[in-house]
């Protein structure tokens, strides 16, 4: 069931057949709703205005972009990274930068489409894969794209498909659109965890909207690369995230911080209450449970719960479903998701 709402959805949506309680979405941290946050991102506006529409390369820049992409280096653990107005551009502008023919791109299983470009290969899982890398050609390099949280368990937290390949020849593009600001120390996402691995060279990249509740996406990875891709026309011709998002990203850490404790604080509260585990796919730390049992949405959905619920990739997949947990939820809220999941009983 679709559900057309007027205001962005908080921890109780208001719908024409009554209040229903929200988990879904991706307000990970409850930002979009918080008031401080939204306080010191107004006042940012008032400073910076409301859009920046000029290209990154002209010759008059605001500072803060510099700035505030030097502090996300740092945070997330890469050399260097340059920001874009969005999560799906910093996928496309790396999908389509590796479409030279001296690559061969492969796209494993679940990975978002935002990733696609012209002469991909999408495989069906880490075996063909492995098969794949096995007969890759000499003169080119292989360039593979994935999803850090793929919702059905397959990378993070052990990337245990990932670890089987031989990639010391691979350059490897991991999108952590739902991994910053949520997971790893202080919300850094996946780069510490995986630079570590015998790779060619480790990129990774995505929204940030998710976990830092601001409109705008990164690409992180070695100096020499985000140089080569902030000389690209894709990146020079396209408007940046706006200045006032910038200052907010970098001045609101401590509210963020604070966002992440009460997060994992009603994560640990949902693992506690939940007596049927087995029910979902969950990934390590991530606030997160994906299932593919539509009575259990209908059963939900008549406790009137809202989850995430729609057919993917395409029209014509399975139903996915998947319980969020935010950190604007109260214990009161988990108490009721999990009273209902309890309460369960599969009639087929």
């Amino acid at each position: 069931m679709v559900h057309y709402i007027d205001k962005f959805p908080d921890r109780i949506i208001e719908t024409k057949n009554g209040d229903y309680h929200y988990f879904g979405g991706t307000s990970y941290l409850g930002l979009q709703t918080h008031k401080e946050f939204k306080e010191l991102f107004t006042s940012n506006i008032m400073r910076y205005g409301t859009h920046y529409g000029a290209s990154r390369a002209s010759n008059v820049r605001f500072s803060i972009y510099d700035k505030a992409e030097r502090f996300l280096a740092n945070h997330i653990g890469s050399e260097s990274c340059i920001t874009l107005s969005s999560g799906y551009m910093a996928s496309q502008l790396l999908s389509q930068y590796f479409t030279d023919p001296i690559y061969q791109s492969y796209r494993t299983p679940y990975s978002h489409d935002s990733f696609s470009a012209p002469g991909q290969i999408k495989v069906q899982d880490y075996n063909e894969f492995y098969n794949a890398l096995k007969y890759q050609r000499p003169n080119q390099i292989a360039v593979v794209f994935l999803d850090s949280i793929d919702f059905m368990g397959l990378n993070y937290p052990d990337f245990e498909g990932l670890r089987s390949l031989q990639l010391e020849n691979c350059i490897v593009v991991v999108d952590d659109s739902h991994g910053f600001g949520i997971i790893g120390k202080h919300g850094c996402g996946v780069f510490r965890d995986l630079a570590d691995l015998p790779f060619k060279e480790l990129i990774v990249c995505g929204s940030l909207g998710k976990g830092f509740g601001l409109q705008l996406g990164g690409v992180f990875g070695s100096k020499k690369r985000i140089v080569s891709l902030s000389q690209s026309p894709s990146f020079g011709g396209s408007s940046p995230a706006t200045p006032a998002t910038m200052a907010t990203l970098i001045e609101s850490q401590a509210i963020m911080e604070h966002q992440r404790e009460k997060l994992k604080n009603n994560l640990k509260l949902f693992r506690s209450l939940l007596k049927k585990p087995e029910f979902f796919i969950h990934s390590g730390d991530h606030p997160t449970f994906t299932f593919l049992d539509e009575e259990l949405t209908m059963h939900l959905s008549e406790n009137k719960i809202i989850v995430t619920s729609f057919n993917y990739p395409t029209k014509d997949s399975a139903l996915m479903s998947r319980i969020v947990l935010s950190a604007f939820h109260t214990q009161e809220d988990i108490e009721f998701l999990t009273a209902a999941i309890n309460g369960y009983k599969k009639t087929s």
